[in-house]
């Protein structure tokens, strides 16, 4: 049987990308937008297809935000700029209950949750994967500013090569079987600046686009707001409560403040400058202390997804970098794996403000490299 001598194309197929079929996933963004573009100069065969997430883009949207109904119509332009074909697909209901809903739930649990992670894997990784493939395609491209690169073991996550966009800590979830089937034409790049050009090249009308921010279904981030919307009622009052027992004021809803705030308190007049340490839901307390009582050293996490080569609980520990917040970078770390997805992380030095419900990523200390990771616990 002769040997397949096709040369692999840009998206690393062994195909001409004629006979390539690629599904963007389009935000109505400029990096979703060029990536679409770039791939239709190329020659793949490229189709476009845009995620309605909620409301039809008004009740909740806002400007900037992704996925609302300016940005379908962004979207819709730049195929037809490009001659490929585009198509909107109704996700509002399982956005609502994969994202929203438990969204909601989390804050008002005193959790601090991060909705564009489980938007990508419960979203637009799993559902809208799964329609790339019964589009017959051979791959899916999206915009993320994050590297996929062939590994001795096959495919591996790595960081953005700019620093600044890298968006590594809201894919750590992304499974090994996913990761076979998603390219990220822009983790290359050195800039955004590089991204814009290329939209101007291709004569896109969204070259200038602002960028979105915050989470897109929380206006002006507040978060709060949205959430009395979604649970009437939530908003409960409360004590707010010095850790060592004085009780020092009082609070309209645990779910206006969040672990490692120190403004908007509503206790001045105090000598010393007082953060939220713990929130008591059960209790309708806000915990507050000194700042060095914020320091964390362990760390519990589960729902882990592993991307490393051998299996996770094949060592008593792994030694790595993690990433507790997504503003910070990644710190020295032991992880301790107590089951396929669950471990105990010891931080070599103490970080602040950690928070059940952010994520705790995992990362090669000596490479660019993203070993996966899961969701902070309370301890």
């Amino acid at each position: 049987m002769p040997l397949d001598t096709t040369p692999l194309n840009s998206l690393g197929l062994a195909k001409k990308p004629s006979e390539t079929r690629v599904v963007v996933a389009m935000s109505g963004g400029v990096d979703s937008s060029v990536v679409a573009a770039r791939l239709a100069e190329e020659g793949y065969d490229v189709v476009g297809v845009t995620l309605q997430l909620y409301d039809h883009g008004a009740a909740l949207a806002k400007k900037g935000a992704c996925c609302a109904g300016r940005d379908i119509h962004d979207a819709r332009r730049v195929a037809e700029t490009m001659g490929f074909p585009h198509y909107v697909l109704d996700y509002e209901n399982t956005f609502r209950e994969a994202v929203i809903d438990e969204f909601a739930d989390s804050y008002l649990a005193g959790a601090t949750p991060v909705p564009c992670i489980r938007c990508n894997e419960r979203v637009k990784f799993r559902d809208l994967l799964e329609t790339a493939r019964d589009l017959d395609a051979d791959c899916m491209a999206t915009g993320h500013y994050i590297q996929r690169q062939a590994g001795p073991h096959g495919a591996e996550l790595h960081r953005a090569a700019d620093p600044r966009r890298d968006q590594s800590y809201f894919l750590f979830s992304t499974t090994q079987e996913q990761l076979d089937f998603l390219r990220f034409p822009l983790g290359h790049l050195e800039s955004k600046a590089e991204t814009r050009a290329l939209a101007e090249r291709y004569g896109l009308s969204v070259a200038d686009k602002p960028d979105s921010q915050d989470i897109c279904f929380v206006p002006n981030g507040d978060y709060a707001s949205v959430i009395e919307k979604l649970r009437p009622g939530a908003a409960d009052p409360g004590e707010i409560v010095h850790a060592d027992g004085r009780v020092l004021g009082r609070h309209e809803g645990v779910l206006h403040y969040t672990i490692g705030q120190r403004r908007g308190l509503g206790i001045g007049g105090l000598a010393e400058p007082l953060y939220v340490v713990k929130l008591d839901v059960p209790e309708r307390r806000v915990i507050v202390g000194p700042k060095e009582m914020l320091a964390t050293r362990r760390v519990p996490v589960a729902e882990i997804n592993w991307l490393g080569d051998a299996p996770f609980t094949s060592r008593a520990e792994w030694h790595l970098a993690v990433k507790v917040r997504s503003t910070r970078p990644p710190r020295e770390a032991v992880i301790r794996p107590l089951s396929d997805t669950e471990a105990e992380v010891e931080l070599v030095t103490p970080e602040e403000g950690v928070s059940p419900g952010q994520a705790c990523v995992f990362y090669d200390p000596d490479s660019t490299r993203i070993f996966g990771g899961g969701w902070i616990r309370r301890s």
